[in-house]
């Protein structure tokens, strides 16, 4: 179920673009903050064939709340790997990292992915060294701003996360 990967190289001039302004800070705060507002409604609705980042592989990320418990889903990007869906917890460069990371981790159990009108049970699993190294690879030919991210982050490593079907 590989949807939407296309490595740099074979990117069009408009993806090219989009991802130019989703590198900017302006890009990177409308990512975060209003645009999984439109997608948490928009890709339920289309089976997941639409999304605010056209021509990008998103599925939606459901966990329970770290403290709450309460269910959560987050529309991410994602770049298909092996049987898995590798998920990057950037938060466009914040120095900390996203609530959907603290409330994956705290409740690993409880988190699924929808994609393409599915919904998957994945465990989850940050990634590290030579593994993350060639995941960090992999994001980036899909999306070429997790680079900027990583530096505006500062001492913050930013996650790769393989969500494995359980």
């Amino acid at each position: 179920m590989q949807q939407g990967f296309r490595a740099q190289r074979d990117k069009t001039p408009f993806d090219k673009l989009a991802q130019a302004f989703a590198r900017t800070r302006l890009g990177g705060w409308l990512f975060v903050n209003v645009f999984p507002v439109i997608d948490r409604r928009l890709i339920p609705l289309t089976g997941g064939r639409l999304a605010v980042a056209v021509g990008q592989p998103m599925l939606l990320l459901h966990t329970r709340g770290a403290r709450s418990g309460q269910p959560r889903s987050t529309p991410l990007l994602y770049t298909w790997h092996g049987r898995g869906y590798v998920v990057v917890a950037s938060k466009a460069g914040a120095d900390h990292h996203p609530a959907w990371y603290y409330n994956m981790r705290a409740h690993p159990g409880a988190v699924t992915v929808e994609v393409g009108g599915r919904h998957i049970p994945v465990r989850p699993r940050e990634t590290e060294g030579p593994e993350r190294e060639e995941l960090w690879r992999l994001v980036n030919d899909n999306y070429n701003g997790y680079q900027v991210y990583q530096q505006r982050a500062g001492q913050r490593t930013i996650p790769v996360v393989l969500l494995e079907p359980a």
